[in-house]
């Protein structure tokens, strides 16, 4: 072998490994299989797994634009301080608001394990007055507009199998149902909304079903000792609707309130119900807007011991529906709503609303500062731009 030799195969075995070399720089890892949503639909649509986990998880809510004119019932209108000769001047009632809520399930060996969320976010006409101070320290800010710009938990609750606690509105109202499908439901007031709560629901299985509920009320109807407010309700559900009764007792002033209500599905477009409630009213003394001496509790909301409600909904094809209710109670307050609710596209809704209150009773108290205290009726109306996901 010669030197010429030597180095020829030098060179080639170089380049021999030089080349495997090469081949291993550009070799590519093989990548991790991608973990996709998967989705759920044990608990219904727009359910989704949460990767690496047995729980299902649903997210949704809406945005919403209100515009109301006149008196409109629970709005009392809105006004704003003049900027020129400082005077109160009626305006319109305008309010946005984002809702976000979330759902998760997941199946357990003690039963079903659920949650539930909703918060919402609202910014509404700020630059408002309820007249000028007869002091002269200037114009009365609204405190009912101004609640308008919020951020509130409405709904936060845990439940596993019939067991649920955390934030809720009380079972006297969302057992038996709320008033209608009208904007404007509280006219006359049916009872109070926000409370904690430790509740237990039973379900039959066959259309009875029954609630167990120790409430703690919220602002000036908080409990004021370690006595829970208690709901019971029971409910008879068929085909043609429903029966439902409730009955409430208020810690605070031992006093007790009840509800019955009948819902008959006439047919697949009407949809009718009527509801009726007593409470006792001897020792109530909370405050209202209309009565400073009292007369209405936590449960019992309504003026006087009775009072009575009704509607129902027709739907003349599949976008388009009539709602409508009726309200009345012990102190002759009339309260009368009506809407007609369009769906656009799916998932967006507008709601034309009208709404009446003949107020029967008024305290003597002074209520000059008031803007809708003194009015004997009001007449209002809403427009409601809604999209729900």
């Amino acid at each position: 072998m010669n030197i010429k030799s030597l180095l020829l195969g030098s060179a080639a075995a170089l380049l021999a490994v030089s080349g495997a070399r090469a081949a291993d720089a550009v070799v590519v890892a093989e990548p991790e299989p991608a973990e996709y949503v998967k989705i759920c639909d044990v608990y219904g649509a727009g359910y989704f797994y949460i990767p690496g986990t047995e729980t299902c998880l649903r997210i949704g809510g809406y945005v919403r634009y209100d515009i109301g004119g006149g008196d409109i019932g629970s709005f009392d209108g809105a006004t704003s301080a003049d900027h020129e000769d400082g005077g109160s001047n009626d305006t319109w009632f305008k309010k946005a608001r984002f809702t976000l809520k979330t759902w998760t399930g997941q199946e357990t060996e003690l039963g079903t394990l659920k949650t539930y969320t909703e918060t919402r976010w609202n910014f509404a006409n700020h630059q408002s007055d309820l007249g000028a101070d007869p002091d002269g320290a200037g114009p009365l800010t609204n405190e009912i507009n101004e609640a308008g710009n919020s951020t509130s938990l409405n709904f936060a609750w845990i439940q596993l199998g019939g067991l649920r606690v955390g934030k809720d509105e009380s079972a006297f109202n969302t057992f038996i149902g709320y008033a209608g499908n009208v904007i404007q439901d509280t006219l006359v007031p049916y009872g109070d909304f926000d409370t904690n709560v430790i509740q237990y629901y039973f379900d039959a299985g066959n259309g009875f079903s029954a609630v167990l509920s120790l409430e703690e009320g919220e602002g000036v109807n908080t409990i004021d000792s370690y006595v829970p407010n208690v709901v019971g309700g029971v409910k008879w559900t068929q085909g043609w609707g429903a029966i439902t009764g409730v009955v409430a007792y208020d810690s605070n002033y031992e006093e007790v309130a009840t509800k019955v209500r009948l819902d008959v599905n006439v047919n697949d477009a009407v949809q009718l119900w009527v509801m009726g409630g007593y409470g006792t009213d001897d020792n109530l003394s909370d405050p209202t807007w209309a009565f400073p001496a009292g007369g209405r509790g936590y449960f019992k909301q309504w003026g006087g011991n009775w009072a009575v409600w009704g509607g129902g909904t027709y739907k003349f094809n599949e976008k388009t529906s009539f709602n409508a209710q009726i309200s009345y109670d012990d102190w002759k307050n009339l309260g009368v709503a009506a809407n007609i609710a369009y769906d656009i596209v799916p998932g967006m809704t507008i709601t034309a609303e009208v709404d009446y209150l003949n107020a029967g009773k008024f305290d003597d108290a002074d209520f000059s500062n008031w803007t809708n205290a003194t009015k004997k009726s009001s007449v209002g109306g809403l427009l409601r731009f809604q999209r729900s996901f």
